[in-house]
């Protein structure tokens, strides 16, 4: 199978800005609910949106709801396959170590990100989930796609919070 591209196909109807503003609103909702406001967007190499979702780890009582791990669920679940081959993950934040291993297992073919995640980071920021020599997977990404609106909203909530 081949890799998608680090860009939107000429058949897409939609660009990675885009798609980033609809993961932004996601996080935007997540961030009202009093939830750490990341958003994603899952779609195909045609650019057809299959799961948005927003981390919900506080409301669902659940340490994996984060909006990587509740899209591919959704799309699991509608696709009627574990297995997301062909698909992007557009997010607010760099992905965890968790969502990179679910990202991994799911076989999806590439990450959009936002804003780097200097703590939690797996992708580049503290590790390079992108070539972990173990993985039988290998995904690309493409970085700071509206970093700075991703991490002021991230930094708007957490000093509202400490407040």
């Amino acid at each position: 199978m081949k890799p998608l591209p680090p860009r939107p196909e000429s058949d897409f109807k939609t660009t990675w800005r885009e798609l980033m503003d609809q993961a932004l609103n996601r996080a935007m909702a997540a961030g009202n609910a009093g939830e750490s406001p990341v958003g994603a967007v899952l779609v195909s190499k045609q650019g057809r949106v299959l799961a948005r979702a927003a981390n919900a780890c506080i409301i669902r009582n659940d340490p994996t709801a984060h909006a990587e791990i509740l899209c591919l669920r959704q799309a699991a679940e509608a696709l009627g396959n574990y297995r997301l081959p062909d698909t992007v993950l557009v997010v607010t934040l760099e992905p965890c170590l968790m969502c990179v291993g679910a990202l991994i297992q799911a076989r999806v073919s590439g990450v959009v990100f936002g804003a780097r995640d200097q703590k939690a980071g797996a992708l580049v920021s503290n590790l390079d989930g992108l070539a972990l020599p173990f993985a039988n997977h290998r995904m690309w990404a493409v970085e700071g796609v509206m970093a700075e609106e991703c991490a002021a909203l991230l930094k708007r909530f957490f000093l509202a919070r400490r407040k």
